[in-house]
């Protein structure tokens, strides 16, 4: 076995002449599929990964957790990927540094809480605990906010955040001890098929014979997609968030607290300070990940009407990273129509790494010809072929 995930060396040993599973991608979802895939014993699995693990959008700080979606798809992988949250300890066995502090949603108007009522029935039909507060509940749950600004709230205290790094480290680590092999620094450059079939993936560091390739390489899966003749509609989108470093005093324990409208969100960072963070409606779609800070002049303007005290908080840095946008904002998991055994598990919008255990299980199940744990047929990169396209709706999007 070939590993070279916990130093991020490319490594001297040569790439298997062949294997049954390619897994393009060393985020977590990625990281997931491989782990999930040797625990069912599903044969020889090589993951590669074009950087080092989590080097992507799965880098973040924080990420994260949480089952309280519109679309029943997304609930049932949400639910049953806390679950296993819950478990990581045990199962595959990593600290992920899980805060059930639960999720907490602004709303603005009426019209938003009706969004969030049908989205409530949905929920609890799945067993989440979800639930409309008034603004004094929703005061006492997270001091910063404005009680006078907003309407409603909707809150599950389920939810919460978690490491991502540490989540793919656990991953990768129980998947090495189960036989996987794990390639880092080490690019796909193209997918061999013949007759349908895939039959090969060319590497910087090789050819591989293979029967079956996953590709969860994010916001870089289109080009994979390509190489195999499989349309992947999968956009870069260039995502920020701030870092405030401690502060003094400390803030108090609040949840994952977003306003729905103008998708400004904040939570503490584990290390006595907040992490800030809101969608650009002006960023332009691309691979940049640079760091800047001209966003911030629209969250410090939402912050001032829903959350006073953290508009002029100072920032001692932060992150950048690539939401691998689909024109749906839903996720692509399935296998190609066309290519047989190249399969799929990307185009997250920003929910990656909430669904990745779930995600996991799925797609062990897809390649074991098995019925999958949530049912994802409605997520095929299918429904957006053809002129009769069917795109999902999700309500619960930042």
């Amino acid at each position: 076995m070939t590993s070279d995930a916990a130093s991020g060396s490319p490594g001297t040993a040569p790439l298997p002449a062949a294997v049954d599973v390619v897994v393009v991608g060393g985020g977590v979802i990625g990281a997931s599929i491989a782990f999930h895939l040797a625990e069912a014993r599903a044969g020889r699995v090589l993951l590669v990964e074009r950087d080092t693990p989590a080097s992507g959008s799965s880098g973040k700080p924080v990420g994260g957790v949480r089952a309280q979606f519109s679309d029943p798809v997304n609930v049932r992988l949400g639910q049953r990927s806390l679950e296993a949250w819950r478990a990581f300890g045990e199962r595959p066995g990593a600290d992920v540094g899980l805060e059930s502090v639960g999720y907490l949603f602004l709303l603005a108007d009426e019209a938003e809480v009706e969004t969030f009522r049908r989205g409530l029935e949905v929920q609890h039909a799945h067993g989440v605990p979800s639930r409309l507060l008034t603004p004094g509940a929703a005061h006492a749950l997270c001091p910063y906010v404005d009680p006078s600004s907003f309407v409603a709230a909707a809150h599950s205290p389920a939810d919460g955040y978690a490491l991502p790094g540490a989540a793919v480290r656990g991953y990768l680590r129980a998947a090495e001890a189960l036989g996987v092999t794990v390639r880092t620094r080490c690019a796909v450059t193209g997918v061999e098929t013949s007759g349908g079939t895939v039959r090969a993936v060319r590497t910087t560091a090789g050819t591989v014979r293979t029967g079956t390739v996953v590709c969860a390489a994010g916001a870089w899966s289109r080009a994979v997609g390509a190489m195999a003749g499989v349309t992947l509609p999968v956009t870069p989108l260039r995502r920020q968030i701030a870092l405030t470093g401690p502060l003094s005093p400390a803030p108090p324990r609040v949840p994952f607290t977003l306003d729905y409208g103008s998708t400004l969100y904040f939570h503490n960072d584990g290390a006595g300070g907040l992490v800030l963070g809101m969608s650009d409606p002006r960023q332009e779609p691309g691979f940049g990940r640079e760091f800047t800070e001209d966003w911030l002049e629209l969250f410090r303007e939402a912050a001032a009407r829903r959350a006073p005290p953290l508009a002029h908080l100072p920032v001692t840095g932060g992150w950048a990273g690539l939401y691998e946008m689909t024109p749906d904002r839903n996720a692509l998991i399935g296998e190609a129509r066309g290519v047989s055994r190249f399969l799929y598990a990307t185009g997250f919008s920003g929910h990656g790494f909430l669904q990745a255990p779930a995600v996991g299980e799925v797609v062990r199940d897809l390649y074991l010809d098995r019925s999958p744990v949530v049912d994802v047929g409605p997520l095929t990169a299918d429904r957006f072929a053809g002129p009769a396209t069917a795109p999902r709706t999700e309500a619960h999007v930042i």
